[in-house]
């Protein structure tokens, strides 16, 4: 691999820039005074919010879009499975240097005192968290979130040595960051069109605590089963995020989870010299992300919209827990989730979990599979959930279309009051459908 120096690049191009982790990158480069260009094969809020600040984005993807006088390119790792010519194009010329998005966030947090947030769930909201109580407590760190923080940006410009970065597990890519302070939220089953089992995501995991230094910290629960395994033999110094937790703790965003997110956060913090009362007091600051928890508008009939990127059994039991929180059966409130779920791969293989998932909900419509990588073989559904959902709390109806959800949901708001809670849910485009129903 071409040796990368940033100083002496001026054209950077993004293949895949509208998504969340890569067009934090581009944020960086333009901050940083490059040229930035990308393309992408659709359009959306993330690819309107950087064309607002000066970057030409081309829709549809194509070797061809590439600009003549590219100094770098960097593209999204999804496109090794959805464009594999393209992939391969960009990878065997050799006049322009590439890097992937895990590369190029190892490339900007190789000089600098990283703070990595990993974990299967949770960690973009601790990773906005650990931001919140550095900037209140005048740390000002560099951030790289997955989601868009106030503001809508993905990328913060800080002044000091310190960069906050959400570390994903995907295919070991959180293997490019050599980081300080490692926060290990939870580990759990996911990302199964990739890893064979709980025992392979664990030894990436394993890897990853490996790789921070003696002086250095992992923050995590080690009583539990699967991270007790990671972190066995490892150098670092293990902090104990439980020994953190406060469960009287106020926060704007509601749930158990947030605040176990938060004692993680006050926990990664604490070794910057932050005590845990000031922790307390700048995470309670927080206001969440886009798309965790996201108050969307009201109707006029006083149905609340809300949209939330839960898309794994234990996220939406989690989130459906803090919706309960705030909108209880007792006070007559209901709750409707209109669920996308993700991947053929993981709606198959967590197919029970998923059934079990939406016990507080008091109706649940089923969009498509939203396929993203993957190619569907027949062998599952969102009908099929959906029967399997009603096995366990009858409130379910799986819908061929967003239409077809849309003119259902439409034909029922008149029996729907100030009461009614609508909850689009999922990591796909879900959130079309209370984009719908905010516009009528």
């Amino acid at each position: 691999m071409q040796d990368l120096d940033l100083s002496k690049i001026n054209n950077v191009h993004f293949i895949g820039i509208g998504g969340i982790g890569i067009s934090a990158i581009a944020r960086m480069m333009k901050a940083l005074g490059k040229n930035v260009t990308g393309q992408d094969m659709q359009g959306g809020e993330i690819v309107e919010e950087l064309r607002k600040i000066g970057i030409d984005i081309k829709i549809g993807q194509s070797y061809e879009n590439i600009p003549e006088d590219a100094d770098l390119i960097v593209y999204t790792i999804a496109i090794d499975t959805y464009d594999p010519e393209l992939s391969n194009n960009i990878k065997t010329q050799e006049k322009v240097p590439v890097r992937s998005y895990p590369q190029m966030l190892g490339e900007v947090t190789k000089d600098k005192y990283t703070i990595a947030v990993c974990g299967t769930h949770g960690k973009t909201t601790t990773t906005g968290m650990i931001a919140e109580i550095l900037n209140r407590g005048w740390k000002k760190p560099s951030v790289v979130i997955g989601s868009l923080l106030a503001g809508r940006t993905n990328f913060i410009a800080g002044n000091s040595d310190i960069f906050v970065v959400e570390a994903c597990e995907y295919r070991r890519s959180f293997l490019n960051i050599n980081p300080k302070i490692l926060v290990i939220t939870n580990i759990d089953e996911d990302h199964l069109d990739y890893y064979k089992d709980i025992e392979d995501i664990k030894s990436a995991f394993h890897e990853m605590a490996m790789k921070v230094p003696t002086d250095g910290f992992v923050v995590c629960n080690p009583n539990d089963e699967n991270i007790g395994d990671v972190v066995k033999g490892i150098n670092a110094q293990i902090i104990n995020w439980q020994e953190f937790y406060n469960g009287e703790l106020k926060l704007k965003v509601p749930g158990i989870h947030n605040k176990k997110d938060a004692a993680a956060a006050i926990a990664a913090v604490s070794s910057l010299d932050i005590s845990k009362e000031n922790g307390e007091e700048y995470v309670g600051h927080f206001p969440g992300t886009w798309r965790r928890f996201e108050f969307k508008g009201k109707l006029a009939s006083g149905v609340l919209i809300y949209d939330d990127y839960a898309h794994h059994p234990h996220e939406i039991m989690a989130t459906m827990e803090g919706f309960r929180e705030l909108y209880t059966k007792e006070n007559g409130w209901k709750i409707t989730v209109i669920f996308q779920p993700h991947l053929f791969s993981r709606t198959k293989l967590l197919l029970n979990d998923f059934a079990k998932s939406f016990k507080d909900a008091d109706e649940v419509l089923l969009l498509p599979i939203y396929y993203a990588r993957e190619v569907d073989d027949g062998t599952i559904s969102s009908e099929i959930l959906s029967n399997e959902i009603n096995k366990n709390t009858n409130n379910s109806k799986a819908f061929g279309s967003f239409e077809d959800l849309e003119k259902y949901i439409e034909n029922k708001l008149p029996e729907m009051n100030e009461k009614n809670v609508v909850v689009t849910m999922g990591a796909g485009e879900a959130f079309k459908v209370g984009d719908f129903l905010l516009q009528k």
